[in-house]
């Protein structure tokens, strides 16, 4: 049984049970983010930052996972799941002040429209180079290049489930594309496999 003290219970009492509620401010707004990403949105997350990691290792762009503010602009302040940054003068103690050279956000139910919406707007604007936009749950992967100052979707990648490799030929299974190059890098290869290891 637990005992409560002055009606609050030791575990909702305790720190470390407390929700921690990441915020954004999206056009001026603030909006509270999901605080708990699903498995498969915390391991897509941490296999980006480590494949950037060991890539950039002695190079002077830096990536940034989960949990960096980003200062875009006045109105603006996000929390994306990876971004990559070339000018170390962007680089600030609370955050990234200005437009990285690659944002990553891996969607969650409830911040998948900002994404794909404001955000994907506001990093646009901004002139990021490249924009990817991560789904976990069906391990897909869409890149958007920035061309004349828009955003052009480049490509879908997509590791295909099992029922459906099954009804596919030889031929259309050898075309499916399970790798590319990031725009930044032309020597640094990103493989579905690596971007979706150990999700489910």
């Amino acid at each position: 049984m637990i005992l409560s003290i002055m009606g609050v219970s030791p575990v909702e009492n305790n720190a470390a049970y407390q929700e921690e509620v990441w915020t954004e401010i999206i056009d001026g707004e603030v909006i509270a983010m999901s605080p708990r990403p699903s498995i498969n949105h915390h391991r897509a997350s941490l296999n980006i930052a480590a494949l950037f990691s060991v890539f950039l290792k002695g190079k002077p762009c830096q990536v940034f996972g989960d949990g960096v503010d980003l200062f875009l602009s006045d109105q603006n302040r996000f929390i994306p799941d990876g971004m990559v940054v070339c000018d170390p003068d962007k680089v600030k103690r609370d955050g990234i002040h200005g437009a990285p050279d690659l944002v990553i956000e891996v969607l969650s139910p409830s911040t998948a429209r900002y994404d794909r919406g404001h955000k994907k707007d506001a990093y646009e604007a901004a002139s990021v180079q490249e924009y990817w936009i991560v789904e976990p749950e069906v391990r897909s992967l869409e890149v958007y290049l920035l061309k004349d100052r828009k955003f052009i979707l480049d490509n879908v990648y997509s590791i295909y489930p099992d029922y459906l490799l099954e009804k596919m030929s030889d031929e259309e299974k050898a075309a499916i594309p399970t790798e590319f190059r990031c725009s930044l890098y032309d020597e640094l290869t990103i493989t579905l496999e690596d971007v979706f290891a150990d999700t489910f």
